[in-house]
């Protein structure tokens, strides 16, 4: 579902005229999506994550690698976590999403100005989650805003790019 959740992202930012690079590979970490658009004389530049499940099981960010080694639970453990392991987790997640050191060089080896974080999310389980990555920069987005505005819009810079044959099965299937 994942891939697909990114397919429909990058579909979005193309009709609103990014130009984007999706699923970049950086050893065993990966970007999902870059995009960059010159507005103006300025340039805008996003770097995307994007976490699809239609029904989450477990926290959106593993259990930190600490407290892996200290409790023995595993990275996906549904065991409730105190505000304290969330903030950490939360953290660890985060930095490895986007400011990894491999991560940071790309970036601006492709435009060296600032860069927006950003995350698509379908459902979570435990919405504290969400409020805490939001205080560390990330901006959220709802994968199903997204597929309405698209569903909703035909007013685009790109009226179709790579992903219209996806978005044309989901207007099948919401009648329009």
């Amino acid at each position: 579902m994942a891939l697909l959740a990114e397919e429909l992202v990058e579909e979005w930012l193309n009709r609103n005229g990014y130009f984007t690079i999706r699923g970049i590979k950086l050893g065993v970490h990966e970007i999902d999506i870059l995009a960059i658009k010159l507005v103006g004389s300025k340039v805008e530049a996003r770097h995307i994550e994007v976490q699809a499940s239609s029904n989450p099981i477990s926290y959106l960010c593993p259990l930190s690698k600490r407290l892996q080694k200290k409790s023995g639970r595993k990275p996906q453990s549904t065991k409730p976590r105190s505000t304290k392991e969330v903030l950490e987790s939360v953290k660890e997640w985060v930095d490895k999403k986007y400011h990894l050191k491999r991560k940071q060089e790309l970036r601006k080896s492709l435009y060296p100005g600032e860069w927006k974080y950003e995350l698509v999310l379908h459902k979570v389980k435990y919405a504290d989650e969400i409020e805490i990555v939001k205080k560390e920069g990330i901006t959220i987005y709802s994968l199903s805003d997204i597929v309405k505005s698209m569903l909703n819009s035909k007013d685009t810079v790109v009226q179709c790019a790579v992903g219209t044959s996806l978005m044309e099965l989901i207007r099948m299937g919401d009648g329009k």
